[in-house]
């Protein structure tokens, strides 16, 4: 059984900082690439950020150059530093993990239950 557990969202006044965390737990052969995407109320979900298991990342135009995605393979857990906040930015967090559970087979996608990021003053 496969687990993704995030942490760190919160409410923030615009122009602060928050990071998020998200932990992948459980049994499983290989961890390949993880990401966050957010879905603010009335809206479709959107990727914000992924990063391959060899550290490449990729972010969504209007997170780009305030949000920076980083992982550390040792402790199978994916971070997203964001920065000058916005109250667009407003939504809950979802953590995303391509794992495959055991040696041949296909990998899948793995979801965290979300953290609610509020941007508000």
């Amino acid at each position: 059984q496969v687990h993704l557990v995030e942490a760190g969202g919160g409410l923030v006044q615009p122009g602060g900082s928050l990071r998020l965390s998200c932990a992948a737990s459980g049994s499983f052969f290989r961890l390949d690439a993880m990401g966050w995407y957010r879905q603010a109320p009335g809206k479709q979900r959107e990727l914000v950020a992924t990063i391959t298991s060899s550290s490449s990342s990729n972010y969504a135009d209007s997170v780009k150059d305030r949000f920076t995605i980083s992982r550390d393979n040792a402790k199978n857990t994916v971070y997203l530093q964001m920065n000058s906040l916005k109250p667009e930015d407003t939504a809950v967090y979802h953590c995303c993990a391509t794992i495959a559970t055991a040696w041949g087979t296909w990998p899948n996608d793995y979801w965290g239950q979300g953290t609610q990021v509020t941007v508000s003053s």
